[in-house]
C-alpha cells in the first residue's frame, strides 16, 4: 500500500484533517455536493416542457408527445437508483473515503446531464431514462451518503446539527435550480423545442463544475478523534447506545425495519407532491378557477417549487437540530401527527381556493419531510453507533428508493382515476392527499414502536471508528 507521500490526491489518506483543524470548515464542502444534487427536486419544472416538445403548447399535447406519467418515471427511476447505489457503495465509500466518492458522484450526476440532453434531442426516452434516471441516479445515491457519513464523525456531539447541516443542502438545490431552469429553456427557447435539451447540457456541467469545491475541500477526522470536552457518555437517553452495530448487524434488527418503514411512509407522502408540485399547483388554482388571468402561471408554479425548497431547506436543519433536544422518536411523531392533520386539510384549501393557506400548509408539510431525512442518519447514529454508519444509511435509503416508485405512481394513478371521472382543480387531487394522510398514520405507529437495539447484535470488542474508512 503506499504512503501518503505517493498517495493518490483522491486517496482517503490525503484527506485526514491535521491536528488543530477547525471542523467547522468542512459543512460548506457537504453543502456543496448537497446543492448541486438537490437539483432533483426541481425536477417539475420539466414536466410540462417536456410533455410538449412536438406540439409547443403544454395545454394541448400532440400524440407524440410525452405523457405525464411517462415523464414521471424518469424521476422515479433516479430515486429508485438513489437508494441502491447508496445501499451498494456505502461500504465502499466508508473504505476509499469521501474524496474519490464525491469526485465519481460529480462524473455521474453531471453526465447524466448529458445523456439525458441526446435523449431529449432525438426524442428517445429510453436514452433520458438511463441517462437522467440511471446514470444520474448513482450520482445522487453516492453524493447523498458522502457528507452525511463524513460530518456524523466531525460532530459527535451535535449529530442532529450535524445531519442538518449535511442534508439542508439537499432540500435547498431545487431553490436554486428551478429558477435557473426556466430561465435556462427560456433563453434557449428558440434554439431547441422549449429549450430542454441545452438546458440540460448547461446544467450538467455547471454542476459538475459546483460539485469540485467539495471534492477539494473535503476533510475526514483522524481516527478516534473527538471534539474538545466531549464525553460520550454525557448523552443520556435509553434510545442511544454506548456500543456499535455493524451495516450487515444491523439489517437483521427489527429496529431497522421500523425505520425503514418511518421513512417509506414520510417520503412517499412528500415525494409524490413534490414531484408534481408545479403542474399541483398550475392545475388547482387555474384560470378557470380562479378567473381568467388570475391563475397561478408557469413562473409562479417555478416560484412555488423554490419556496417549497426553502422550507425542505430550512425544516432539515430545524427540525434535525430541534431532535438533539425531543429526541429523534419525540420529533418523528411530530412530524406524522401534524402531518396527518395538514395532509387532509390540503383538499378543502385547494376546494374553497384558500391559495395562501394552501402555500402555508404544503410548506409546514414539506419542512417536516424535509426533516425526516435529516433525522434519519442521527437516529441511526444513536441506535447503532458511529461504527459503518455511513453504510448503515446507504442502507436504509432503500426506502427512498421504493418511496421514489409509490409516490409518484400513487399521485399520477389517482389524478388520471379523478380526471377520467371528469373532476378537475383541487378535486382531482382530493384522494392523493387522503391517501397520503393514511401513509403518514403507518409511519406514526412504526415510529411509536421504536425500542433500544438488542445488545446481542453489537460488536464484540473495541472497533476502529472509520472517519471515511482505510
Amino acid at each position: 500500500m503506499a504512503d501518503s507521500s505517493s498517495a493518490s490526491l483522491l486517496d482517503r489518506s490525503r484527506t485526514i484533517a491535521p491536528p488543530g483543524y477547525n471542523r467547522w470548515l468542512v459543512p460548506p464542502a457537504a453543502l456543496a455536493i448537497h446543492l448541486a444534487i438537490g437539483q432533483a427536486y426541481a425536477f417539475s419544472v420539466f414536466n410540462k416542457p417536456l410533455g410538449s416538445l412536438f406540439s409547443g403548447d403544454p395545454a394541448n399535447p400532440a400524440p407524440t408527445d410525452w405523457t405525464p406519467t411517462q415523464i414521471g418515471i424518469t424521476f422515479s427511476i433516479a430515486i429508485v437508483l438513489l437508494g441502491l447505489s447508496a445501499a451498494l457503495f456505502g461500504k465502499w465509500l466508508e473504505r476509499v473515503g469521501p474524496r474519490k466518492a464525491m469526485l465519481a458522484a460529480a462524473l455521474c450526476f453531471g453526465g447524466g446531464f448529458l445523456i439525458g440532453s441526446l435523449g431529449i434531442s432525438m426524442h428517445n426516452i429510453w436514452l433520458l431514462y438511463f441517462g437522467y434516471g440511471f446514470i444520474g441516479g448513482i450520482g445522487l445515491g453516492i453524493g447523498y451518503i458522502s457528507p452525511v457519513s463524513t460530518l456524523i464523525k466531525w460532530f459527535p456531539d451535535r449529530k442532529g446539527v450535524a445531519t442538518g447541516m449535511a442534508i439542508m443542502g439537499f432540500g435547498g438545490g431545487a431553490m436554486i435550480a428551478s429558477p435557473l431552469s426556466v430561465a435556462l429553456m427560456n433563453h434557449f427557447k428558440g434554439s431547441a423545442p422549449q429549450g430542454v435539451a441545452p438546458t440540460f447540457i448547461v446544467l450538467g456541467i455547471i454542476y459538475f463544475l459546483f460539485m469540485q469545491f467539495g471534492v477539494w475541500t473535503i476533510r475526514v477526522p483522524a481516527d478516534n478523534w473527538a471534539p474538545a470536552g466531549y464525553v460520550p457518555n454525557a448523552e443520556h437517553s435509553a434510545l442511544i447506545t454506548a456500543g456499535n452495530v455493524s451495516a450487515d448487524n444491523a439489517i437483521k434488527t427489527p429496529q431497522f425495519w421500523l425505520l425503514w418503514v418511518v421513512l417509506v411512509t414520510n417520503v412517499t407522502a412528500g415525494i409524490g407532491v413534490l414531484e408534481t408540485a408545479s403542474p399541483l399547483i398550475q392545475d388547482t388554482f387555474s384560470d378557470k378557477a380562479m378567473g381568467a388571468g388570475n391563475g397561478v402561471t408557469a413562473a409562479a408554479a417555478a416560484g412555488f417549487v423554490g419556496l417549497l425548497s426553502l422550507f425542505n431547506l430550512l425544516g432539515r436543519f430545524f427540525w434535525s437540530s430541534a431532535s438533539d433536544k425531543l429526541g429523534r422518536k419525540t420529533t418523528y411523531a411530530i412530524y406524522f401527527g401534524l402531518g396527518i392533520l395538514l395532509y387532509a386539510s390540503i383538499p378543502t384549501l385547494g376546494h374553497n381556493l384558500q391559495l395562501t393557506l394552501y402555500v402555508v400548509a404544503a410548506c409546514v408539510i414539506v419542512s417536516m419531510y424535509g426533516g425526516g431525512f435529516a433525522t434519519a442518519p442521527a437516529f441511526l447514529s444513536d441506535l447503532f453507533g458511529k461504527y459503518q454508519v455511513g453504510a448503515i444509511h446507504g442502507r436504509l435509503l432503500t426506502a427512498w428508493s421504493t418511496a421514489g416508485v409509490l409516490g409518484p405512481l400513487i399521485v399520477h394513478q389517482l389524478h388520471d382515476h379523478a380526471k377520467a371521472k371528469g373532476l378537475t382543480g383541487a378535486a382531482a387531487y382530493q384522494n392523493v392527499f387522503y391517501t397520503m394522510a393514511g401513509l403518514l398514520a403507518v409511519g406514526l405507529l412504526a415510529d411509536l414502536a421504536v425500542t433500544a437495539v438488542n445488545e446481542k447484535y453489537q460488536e464484540k470488542g473495541p472497533v476502529t471508528i472509520e472517519a471515511g474508512g482505510h
